[in-house]
């Protein structure tokens, strides 16, 4: 069996909707992947903007996402989820295309806030739709796959805009968004072959139903648990912020063993997923993959924290096994949320959940790139002990919040007539 093959297995399911669906995952995230690689050049070269303002633009962007979400996925439990994430994914595809008309400052934080938004509404309703397409002891297995092939995707589009920069061309980097454009509205078409989702008896709402008008917002058990998530997922702060600063300014290390990361992050999030989602379908078992998933993440902040005082291959080799613990703490917490988000979002409301979560997230994580590069780099190996309270005081929490989430939704269930 060829390596092409065996990679092939790992990343694509034998059902069809979940090999459907991971073709998608793979689409979208070349186009994604290919154009965010270039991007910092394409914005400052290209459309003449500096670093900062391109900072700025990010930061007003995420700031309408945070304050939108909930009323756009409330908005995709209207529409329809299946619907909001076609609709979403034209959007996308529109704005990404729009980038190459953009030549200044106003223009580019207008389309970035767009695109931010689009992305948001999409995010909802394909999040709701993932979740309602699957039986809940498949989910999130099925869920593993998908991020197994966006990792592709990713990839794939990193390479090919690496070619694009590699021309050092003007003519082909100002081609890179309509090539974005072009394979996301694929990825629409794609979305649109999807099955429609049955759909079920309207529930009797109970008295209580009428008269909220927070919705997800009102289930504060629900925030908290995606509030703690988006702290346990703050990994992915020091796999692409903390470590490689780390490396290049507190150890030995040679900076070629970056690429040497990032590969094996790749690798193993291509390969392993699926293997760490295995057994993750309901609320306990996705509390294991948390507990698991925070005591790689432990384990991680104390192999490194050791390497600013050791030499040659010892620094080396700990640096890597730190990076492969991260990852691991990558691995088990995304399998562990998927099922918390899944199995705590109102049936009737699961666009409105989505939106939810993804404010919830926000809040556990927007601090911590700031936070955890001062611990690290300023403060030293207390800094990363500090690190690790944070990120056992947000494993404890997840749990009593987690169960709250669940006794939440059995009072709220509609009262027969």
């Amino acid at each position: 069996m060829s390596l092409l093959t065996r990679m092939r297995d790992k990343v694509l399911s034998e059902d069809p909707l979940i090999r459907a669906m991971s073709y998608q995952s793979v689409l979208s995230a070349f186009a994604e992947g290919t154009f965010l690689t270039g991007s910092a050049i394409f914005f400052t070269q290209i459309v003449g903007l500096s670093a900062a303002q391109v900072g700025l633009g990010l930061t007003i962007a995420g700031a309408a996402t945070f304050l939108f979400a909930v009323p756009l996925g409330r908005l995709a439990d209207r529409v329809g989820t299946r619907v909001t994430w076609i609709l979403g994914a034209i959007l996308q595809a529109l704005l990404f295309g729009a980038w190459i008309l953009v030549d200044n400052f106003a223009a580019y934080v207008a389309v970035e806030v767009l695109l931010a938004l689009a992305s948001s509404w999409q995010k909802s309703g394909r999040d709701a739709y993932r979740i309602s397409i699957f039986p809940a002891k498949t989910r999130v297995r099925s869920f593993a796959y998908m991020r197994a092939a966006r990792n592709v995707g990713y990839t794939l589009g990193a390479l090919a805009s690496g070619l694009a920069l590699a021309a050092d061309s003007n003519t082909l980097i100002k081609a890179v968004p309509v090539m974005t454009a072009v394979v996301l509205l694929v990825n629409a078409f794609w979305i649109s072959r999807l099955p429609r989702l049955t759909t079920p008896a309207p529930a009797i709402a109970a008295p209580q139903d009428v008269r909220d008008r927070l919705g997800a917002l009102r289930n504060l058990p629900f925030l908290a648990t995606t509030f703690f998530n988006g702290v346990l997922a703050t990994h992915q702060v020091l796999l692409n912020v903390v470590i490689p600063l780390w490396l290049v300014q507190e150890t030995d290390a040679p900076r070629v063993l970056l690429a040497w990361l990032f590969g094996t992050n790749t690798v193993m999030a291509v390969g392993l997923q699926v293997i760490a989602a295995r057994g993750v379908n309901d609320v306990t078992t996705s509390l294991k993959a948390q507990r698991r998933g925070a005591l790689c993440f432990l384990a991680s902040c104390g192999i490194v924290a050791v390497t600013h005082d050791t030499v040659g291959l010892v620094t080396i080799a700990l640096v890597w096994i730190g990076h492969v613990t991260v990852t691991g703490a990558e691995l088990l917490q995304s399998s562990g949320e998927w099922g918390l988000i899944a199995d705590l979002s109102d049936p009737n409301h699961r666009g409105d959940y989505q939106g939810a979560a993804q404010v919830g997230d926000t809040l556990g994580t927007v601090w911590a790139p700031a936070a955890y590069t001062f611990l690290a780099m300023e403060v030293g190996t207390l800094g990363w002990g500090i690190i690790a309270v944070v990120i056992v005081v947000a494993t404890i929490g997840i749990h009593p919040s987690a169960r709250a989430a669940e006794r939440y939704l059995v009072r709220r269930q509609p009262v027969a007539a």
